[in-house]
Parts: structure tokens; C-alpha cells; sequence
């Protein structure tokens, strides 16, 4: 049985070097549109962040909406690995909660720009990732809303809108990152700490546990 021949060293460092580039061009994209927004943002302005020229970024990317897209697609694999807490942890009602929490907010104090970019995209009503939201959130929604189901008719749970408590569990941890500038405005500080985030995390477990599981911390 033939085999093909090993690549070279030369042909491997070309690659590792497209795809530290490729890594670049990505990170470069969602800061800047995390902070400018999509309209405000031109591949011109992102080639000389990462310090190359626009026809290296066309190379990877056709369009500047491709990159968009790609960028999107990849904080939507993040987000949705923190959303998996309930699902996997469903024989634990109150592990589960604290597991999602904890998760939803470390994504937003290890993910602000992921955090950002989305939330610019779907404030803007998503004009260029709708379907993909509808095809790749919405499941995920549904399974952590059959959970919640499932726990009330066993009895483990409080009957609740788990939609609209979802809604509110996004809202609440992912304004850590949207809305951090408000935030340590409102605290008195440069920037929010590692004890902001754990302060959060605690209130959060207390009221949700209670409300949902009714019970205290």
C-alpha cells in the first residue's frame, strides 16, 4: 500500500504561518466589530490592524460579510458550549443552574468581544444571521426548555416560563460584558474584577435557586 510522501518542513511552516494569519485576521475582526459594529467596520480597517495588506485578507475571506459570518459562527460555538451546562447536567437540577450560570459568565469576562459582537447583530435585528440563529440557538433553547419541563412534571422543579427565564438568565450574565463600562461606572471602578464577576455569579445561583428549585443557598 502506497503512502503519500511526508510534507516538507518548508510546505509546514507556510501553513503554520496561513494559519496564525487566519487566527489574526479572526481576532482582529471580531474586536473591531465588536466595537464599531459591522457598518463601521471595512476590511481596510482590519488589514491594518493585523498589519497586512487587504489583498492577504481576501485571500482568506471573499467578502467582508464572509469574514462577518465566520466570525459569527465561531462566538456562536463558544456561547452554545456554555449553553450546554443544563442538558448535560439535567439529573442535577441545582448543578445544572450553578454550572450554566457560572459558565454564561466566565464567557462573558473570558469572551467580552464575542459577547459584543453578537449582541451588535441581534440589536440590529440579525440582517445577516438570522437563519443561522434559528438554525444553531434555537435548538440548543428548546432542549434546556424540555429540561426544565421534565424536572417540573418529576416535581424537582417550580412550574416556570423556562423561555422567558432563559431570556432573563442571557440578559443578566451576558451584561457583564455588553454593558461592562456601565457597570463599573456604577461600581466606582476602571474595570470590573475577577470579585465583580463572583459577587454576580452568587446573587444569580441565590435568586434563581430559590426561585426555580425554591430553595436557599
Amino acid at each position: 500500500m502506497s503512502t503519500s510522501p511526508p510534507r516538507s518542513a518548508a510546505k509546514e511552516r507556510r501553513s503554520d504561518t496561513r494559519e496564525r494569519l487566519e487566527q489574526e485576521i479572526l481576532e482582529a475582526a471580531k474586536r473591531l466589530f465588536a466595537v464599531r459594529g459591522y457598518g463601521g467596520v471595512s476590511l481596510d480597517h482590519i488589514a491594518r490592524d493585523v498589519g497586512t495588506a487587504k489583498q492577504n485578507l481576501l485571500y482568506y475571506f471573499s467578502s467582508k460579510e464572509a469574514l462577518y459570518r465566520r466570525v459569527l459562527h465561531g462566538v456562536l460555538d463558544v456561547w452554545l458550549s456554555y449553553m450546554a451546562a443544563i442538558a448535560e447536567n439535567a439529573d442535577d437540577p441545582e448543578m445544572a443552574l450553578r454550572k450554566y450560570i457560572a459558565g454564561k459568565l466566565r464567557f462573558s469576562r473570558d469572551h467580552p468581544y464575542d459577547s459584543r459582537v453578537y449582541a451588535n447583530e441581534v440589536i440590529a435585528g440579525a440582517p445577516l444571521f438570522a437563519q443561522e440563529i434559528k438554525d444553531r440557538v434555537l435548538p440548543a433553547l428548546q432542549a434546556d426548555i424540555a429540561v426544565f419541563n421534565r424536572w417540573a412534571e418529576a416535581g424537582v422543579c417550580r412550574p416556570v416560563d423556562a423561555a422567558h427565564l432563559m431570556v432573563v438568565l442571557w440578559a443578566s450574565t451576558q451584561a457583564y460584558a455588553d454593558f461592562a463600562s456601565q457597570i463599573s461606572l456604577v461600581l466606582g471602578k476602571p474595570e470590573l474584577e475577577q470579585q465583580d464577576f463572583a459577587a454576580a455569579e452568587a446573587l444569580l445561583v441565590d435568586m434563581v435557586l430559590r426561585t426555580v428549585l425554591n430553595k436557599p443557598v
